[in-house]
């Protein structure tokens, strides 16, 4: 007869012999029924059979992921007396400039071409854009086209026998999908991370001008950017961009640009070197519930437009404020952000279908997308010292204020140090944003104080 602590020996020698059988028994199960087991941590252990990994894809990922290194010069802060080109002319004063370097990641999507898909940061304001392969060959890269408002830019290499990665549909990407990120952290080569899809189509995160991202839980570093997130089959879903984290490391929230948008925009840039993105004209909100009660909706997808610019190619489809769409090219609207997404893909001239609810109807409308209204004013009839300029207002993705477009060289501002591009982002001590609010601030009869953007540089300068 057993003691009760033989019994409890006994009772637990059982149970570890129970729950291996189980183990092996499930095992065998997932592989009898075609199911391969891979896990972002370790891996099952199976006696007699070889452990699954990844190694079989990434030897076949990994050559079409490249390491990009960059430099520019950037010019160095200085006296503000310094910036004054008559000044520097007279002084015969050498540029104050450093060189800057950066490293990143690019994709080889076009083997034949040598396209590389990579972020717009990585390449921004380069002098020179180097790409090293994965068998150590390096080339000097010519930068295609660029589109800092969705962060994805092209280069080419003049480089035979590449590897390309395949492109998967990201509409059939799942949460809980298995995904992997290659990438060049810190410059320290090729790395590798694994994880799962954590959530789709994450916007209004202020990251990025159009967002719709990928979020995983892949370690995601500084050095991955323009990297490649990949599925188990080796295919691209996403270009990796950004990491979510006060530190800058990596706490388990990365984001990635889907494949499907990606591509969208390479086409653009390697046909025109810009994104040449037209207007829809309306502004919209998401729906609360409130505005559900209000409108007697029957369910909360979608958005309100709550406003139609005159003239637009939406006033001119026939669109009103109040309206609520519900898809555009028949991909379901959920929300403001959906809408923007969607026709910031498209081209000046192309169209785009909307299905609405007005009342308690349901139509379908097509619109034209137009190209977007450029608003310039002589700067003659807003100040006697603006003689001889150009103003508009900023474009989107850059700094708000009012742009010198054009500056003859034989005007005061042109002598006054001005150039084309700067950007008026204050006068007479006031915040302007656009031409309506610089016009409200300043007095023709008196003298105007301006506070200029130059790139990295600002200064102020009163012209009088």
């Amino acid at each position: 007869m057993l003691s009760m602590s033989q019994k409890t020996n006994h009772g637990n020698i059982m149970k570890k012999k129970y729950f291996k059988v189980l183990n092996v028994f499930l095992v065998l199960l997932f592989c009898l029924s075609g199911v391969r087991l891979v896990y972002a941590g370790l891996p099952v252990n199976v006696d007699g059979q070889a452990l699954p990994s990844l190694a079989p894809m990434l030897e076949k990922s990994m050559p079409a992921v490249v390491n990009i290194s960059t430099s520019k010069n950037v010019q160095l802060r200085d006296n503000p007396l310094l910036r004054d080109p008559f000044f520097r002319h007279f002084f015969k004063v050498p540029k104050q400039q450093q060189q800057k370097n950066s490293l990143g990641s690019g994709v080889i999507i076009d083997k034949e071409k040598g396209y590389v898909l990579t972020n717009h940061h990585v390449i921004d304001k380069a002098d020179r854009i180097m790409v090293t392969l994965s068998d150590g060959r390096n080339f000097s890269a010519t930068l295609l086209g660029a589109d800092p408002e969705a962060d994805v830019a092209v280069i080419q290499i003049p480089a035979n026998d590449l590897t390309e990665l395949p492109i998967a549909n990201s509409n059939d990407l799942k949460v809980g999908d298995f995904v992997v990120a290659i990438g060049n952290p810190f410059g320290l080569g090729q790395t590798v991370t694994s994880g799962i899809v954590s959530a789709l189509g994450r916007t209004g995160l202020g990251i990025e001008g159009y967002e719709d991202f990928i979020q995983t839980d892949a370690s995601i570093n500084p050095g991955n950017s323009g990297g490649a997130l990949v599925n188990l089959r080796g295919e691209f879903v996403g270009m990796n961009t950004a990491i979510l984290a006060p530190s800058g490391g990596n706490v388990g929230i990365g984001f990635a640009i889907p494949s499907n948008m990606a591509m969208t925009l390479k086409k653009a840039l390697v046909k025109h070197g810009k994104v040449r993105r037209g207007l829809l004209g309306v502004v919209t909100q998401d729906l609360t519930p409130e505005l559900v009660k209000a409108f007697d909706l029957r369910n909360s997808q979608g958005a309100v437009v709550s406003k139609v610019d005159k003239g637009s190619a939406a006033d001119l489809a026939g669109i009103e404020a109040g309206d609520i769409f519900v898809a555009l090219n028949g991909k379901e609207v959920k929300g403001s952000h959906q809408i923007r997404n969607i026709i910031g893909l498209l081209q000046v001239g192309e169209k785009v279908e909307i299905e609405l609810v007005r009342g308690r109807k349901f139509k379908t409308v097509v619109a034209t997308i137009a190209k977007p209204q450029i608003i310039m004013v002589s700067g003659e009839k807003l100040h006697r010292v603006l003689s001889g300029v150009e103003l508009t207002a900023a474009a989107k993705g850059q700094i708000e204020g009012v742009v010198f477009s054009k500056i003859e060289k034989t005007s005061y501002a042109w002598r006054s140090g001005l150039r084309s591009g700067d950007v008026i982002v204050s006068a007479n001590r006031y915040r302007v944003r656009n031409i309506k609010q610089f016009k409200q601030v300043i007095d023709p009869r008196r003298a105007l104080l301006i506070n200029i953007q130059r790139g990295s540089e600002a200064f102020f300068l009163v012209l009088k």
